[in-house]
């Protein structure tokens, strides 16, 4: 069952995609991944939020670029966390996409990472879900203890 949902707004956001897989895995995660454009499919992306708790899922990443309304559609329509990773896209060296994730109206948060976070997402999930998961605690103590003696 997975605990992470993870959505994009396009395909070529998959690269992105393929740094939150890498290092959800990482950290043993189950997750699912799906590509749902707020703007061409919101039904079927408002559903993505709406059945997450039902499918077990405890934290949703949402990655999208330019106008990057994904993040904020998703926290929407569920209660769940939803974190945002702004991407660039062809134009604003992805500020448009940062802009449109962090300006939440109140009610609507959306926790966002720099533009092309995708790692640093995944590893925020991790955090989330480690406040009642003691082993995945251990792996995140164990990363940031790697990292100092880098």
């Amino acid at each position: 069952m997975p605990r992470v949902r993870v959505i994009l707004g396009s395909k070529t956001d998959l690269p992105h995609g393929e740094k939150i897989r890498e290092t959800l895995a990482s950290f043993g995660i189950d997750y699912d991944f799906h590509v749902s454009s707020a703007h061409r499919k919101p039904k079927q992306t408002a559903a993505l939020a709406e059945n997450a708790v039902a499918d077990g899922v405890m934290v949703i990443i949402a990655a999208a670029g330019m106008a990057a309304h994904l993040p904020g559609v998703l926290a929407a329509h569920t209660t769940l966390p939803v974190i945002g990773v702004p991407l660039t896209g062809p134009t604003l060296s992805g500020e448009d996409a940062l802009l449109s994730v962090v300006q939440m109206p109140p009610g609507v948060p959306v926790a966002t990472v720099a533009i092309n976070g995708a790692k640093n997402a995944a590893i925020l999930a991790a955090q989330i879900l480690a406040l009642s998961d003691e082993a995945l605690k251990n792996k995140l103590e164990q990363m940031k203890q790697e990292m100092a003696t880098a």
